[in-house]
């Protein structure tokens, strides 16, 4: 795989991410529930930001609803002190374990195609030859990992 490197370099940043999929953004948002923690007013969040309370507000009510740009959280981070991290985290175990499972899809539907085909040919293939023609299949599309995978 050409991109091997580059997939294990992510892997390993992503691992450090693992468990944390399940942390809930409080219910009032990040910046209004810290900035209350560390007792910040919006005046003083405002005076930080260069910006008025009224912007306060609005920042708070816009990551409140998912509407704020990722630059504008490490602006906010910035200026309580803080870092502003996101990052993504694969439903599999890893890409290398993403990957594998949709060129396993992809050859599936690719090797029951064929097969439908020589049944209708009367050359039908057994179970266990339809299965390792999946598995090569699938070998070959994470070998050449083609952009197929995400069509």
């Amino acid at each position: 795989m050409k991109n091997k490197l580059q997939l294990q370099q992510l892997n390993e940043k992503m691992e450090k991410l693992i468990g944390l999929e399940h942390l809930s953004v409080p219910p009032i948002g990040w910046i209004k529930a810290i900035r209350n923690a560390i007792g910040m007013s919006m005046e003083q969040l405002g005076k930080k930001l260069s910006i008025t309370k009224q912007a306060v507000m609005d920042i708070e009510k816009r990551e409140k609803v998912g509407a704020i740009t990722i630059k504008s959280m490490q602006e906010i981070a910035k200026a309580m002190d803080m870092k502003f991290v996101y990052g993504f985290v694969p439903n599999a175990d890893s890409l290398e374990q993403l990957i594998e499972k949709r060129a396993l899809e992809i050859a599936t539907k690719i090797v029951q195609r064929t097969s439908t085909t020589m049944k209708l040919e009367d050359q039908v293939n057994s179970k266990t030859r339809i299965e390792s023609a999946i598995k090569e299949r699938a070998a070959e599309i994470i070998n050449k990992t083609p952009k197929i995978l995400w069509d």
